[in-house]
């Protein structure tokens, strides 16, 4: 799809303007705990927006790119999930407060959308000038599928080497200094731990678009779809980080449907990549199968952990608690 600048001006314009709306509606007067009420709304809010962005490309570019567009949404929004258990590690880990955790999730986020944004040019470029990157990129989606349903218990966080380089270069207090990020102890500038959280929330997700990102290029080598829909993805995911809380703990089958999502569309560029190759039994995969096969898995493996969690509750005996609605 041939986008032009000014296209591409006016939709990250749009983006940071609804950021900015919802720090400053949420963000406004003393900081406050995110409620479950108000983390419903926004991920309905951005969930809306991006289903609304979808129907307009539609109408603009046709059912393929629409198609494209939810499906590489989908799929990188399913990945989220999986990222916010390490964001659950990293808050605990640094003791955020929980009044706190909106902000460190929003600037975080802002900071990977950067930095996911100079990836996906690259990686467009490079898939545009060498055709032998569709190979690579299928076999390591494979790779990671393998290698998470192998692991899919093993959750943690380690340092990288960007976060390390921070801590040794600025000196840190040794607590919080409410949401400040730099304060002044004895005249000195230092940081607090707010920075040090938000520079480990956004590196790490980068790390987790290694295979994010090559994924939904499976699905689609059109640049401005491929950020589009990750930036509606990471936008929502900090609400869902709310909404889901302790839900997490229980969507016990969530890796392995990630998983086989990352086999499939790795089998799917492979195949595609044979087709345009001249490989006349290689089929191209419709981007309706793709969005079917995704959204499907994301169902089952979603319902499956749900219903395990129920029968294991009722296997240890333990009473069913009565829903409560947080007043936001």
């Amino acid at each position: 799809m041939d986008v032009s600048v000014w296209v591409w001006a006016a939709v990250i314009a749009g983006l940071l303007a609804v950021l900015a709306v919802d720090l400053w509606i949420v963000d406004r007067g003393e900081p406050r705990e995110f409620s479950l009420r108000q983390a419903g709304f926004w991920v309905g809010f951005y969930v809306t927006l991006a289903v609304l962005f979808g129907i307009g490309l539609f109408f603009v570019a046709g059912a393929d790119k629409s198609g494209e567009f939810f499906a590489g949404y989908l799929t990188e929004y399913s990945l989220s999930v999986d990222n916010l258990f390490i964001f659950y590690i990293i808050m605990g880990r640094f003791a955020v407060p929980k009044i706190y955790q909106h902000k460190v999730l929003l600037v975080g986020v802002l900071l990977a959308l950067v930095m996911r944004g100079f990836f996906i040019l690259i990686g467009a470029a490079a898939l545009e000038r060498f055709s032998w990157l569709f190979y690579v990129f299928g076999a390591f989606l494979i790779y990671t599928g393998v290698n998470m349903l192998r692991g899919h218990d093993e959750e943690e966080f380690k340092e990288n080497l960007l976060l390390r380089w921070v801590r040794r270069v600025f000196p840190t207090t040794d607590g919080f200094v409410g949401s400040k990020v730099m304060t002044r102890v004895d005249g000195r500038r230092m940081v607090t731990p707010m920075l040090i959280v938000m520079v480990a929330i956004g590196t790490t997700d980068l790390l987790f678009a290694l295979d994010s990102i090559p994924a939904i290029f499976g699905l689609t080598k059109d640049a401005f779809i491929v950020f589009t829909a990750n930036a509606f993805a990471l936008m929502g995911l900090r609400q869902l980080y709310f909404l889901l809380g302790g839900l997490l703990q229980r969507l016990v089958y969530i890796s392995y449907g990630l998983s086989f999502i990352l086999g499939f569309i790795g089998v799917k560029l492979i195949l595609e990549a044979l087709h345009a190759g001249g490989v006349t039994w290689a089929p191209e995969v419709p981007i309706w199968v793709s969005l079917s096969v995704i959204g499907a898995t994301m169902v089952v493996t979603t319902v499956a952990s749900l219903i395990k969690a129920r029968l294991d509750k009722k296997r240890s005996g333990e009473p069913t608690p009565p829903a409560k609605v947080s007043q936001g």
